[in-house]
């Protein structure tokens, strides 16, 4: 009776020890999702967690309700700090770019990236190199010319200091020996405007930023930071499109690839079981066409990232982003 009782009792325990982890994995939020967005109403990440939130909740990703909400103080390191505070809280998600983990070695933001869970990457904002239409630089060779004749009267206009904009600013000058000025503002679509005016002499915003622009006639690409051309069909202006378009390191700028991902992520303390329950979440929302039109829409790349790969394209990219910071003074002092 003893040896038939301690047989069922260790295959209960076996039983057991398998049952746990579906348990486990059948995790789901019980209570409304908070997406939470580190920058203003009606800008890229707004609308990239927003298109997210519309594309789950059509198509019944998630049972419950999401609420997205703005936190775009001090450059979006507000909504990390709050991320920071939900230590263990799986009911909120952070929409933000690679200045989630950039941010922290330039400047004192009050919150330590290492304490989050990076979820997925979504997708990616390539990068352009522009002049004003009016502007005797044709091609990026004329610009860099020029910027080496000129030697720091070229004006370099982007989305304020030390971000994604001026880094690449600096790219290309440690790239091609050139010195520029760089001059930040509010956001792309303001440098846009700038740029379309004839107050910057170059900027290096996104497609989506200066199509319109560009459509207009009063900007005019001069490369891309791209491996190869993009493949965005269509005329914008006249017998030109994006696809025409030369890649920078083929226009003589020794930059292979430059872009901006577009990060979720959650709070640290996370079970693996939650963390991977959003991953999938994320996985179904980029099959779907409301996901697929926003990046149409807004002619970013396609890039899904999760897991090992992604914890290993932000180590790269940190690490990479941090030689360039030391060589510039800007990381943060202690």
């Amino acid at each position: 009776m003893r040896t038939a009782f301690h047989t069922l009792a260790v295959a209960a325990a076996v039983a057991g020890a398998f049952a746990a982890p579906a348990l486990a994995a059948d995790w789901k939020p019980t209570r409304p999702v908070e997406f939470v967005v580190t920058a203003g109403p009606g800008g890229g990440t707004d609308q990239f967690a927003r298109v997210v939130q519309a594309t789950v909740q059509k198509h019944k990703l998630m049972p419950v309700p999401i609420i997205v909400t703005n936190k775009g103080g001090g450059a979006g390191s507000e909504a990390m700090v709050y991320l920071q505070s939900s230590q263990g809280d799986a009911n909120k998600l952070v929409f933000s770019t690679n200045l989630a983990y950039l941010m922290p070695m330039i400047t004192k933001v009050g919150y330590k990236i290492e304490t989050m869970a990076p979820v997925a990457i979504m997708a990616a904002d390539e990068f352009l190199l522009w002049s004003n239409a009016e502007s005797p630089y044709k091609d990026a060779k004329g610009f860099i010319d020029a910027a080496r004749a000129k030697a720091g009267a070229i004006k370099m206009g982007g989305a304020q200091s030390k971000d994604t904009d001026h880094i690449l600013t600096r790219q290309i000058e440690m790239a091609t020996g050139v010195q520029m000025t760089y001059v930040p503002f509010k956001s792309g679509g303001e440098v846009a405007a700038q740029l379309s005016g004839g107050h910057v002499d170059a900027n290096l915003n996104n497609p989506s930023e200066n199509v319109s622009h560009w459509r207009a006639g009063k900007v005019q690409p001069l490369c891309v930071f791209t491996k190869e051309r993009l493949k965005i069909a269509g005329k914008v202006h006249g017998d030109k499109g994006f696809a025409d378009v030369p890649t920078c390191k083929e226009s003589g700028i020794a930059i292979d690839t430059f872009n901006m991902p577009r990060t979720v992520w959650a709070a640290g303390g996370l079970t693996p079981e939650q963390v991977k329950y959003y991953e999938n979440v994320m996985a179904q929302v980029r099959e779907k066409p409301e996901f697929k039109e926003w990046l149409a829409r807004g002619l970013q790349t396609e890039m899904f990232l999760t897991g090992a790969k992604l914890k290993d394209y932000i180590a790269a990219d940190a690490a990479k982003n941090k030689a360039q910071f030391a060589k510039d003074d800007w990381l943060v002092k202690d």
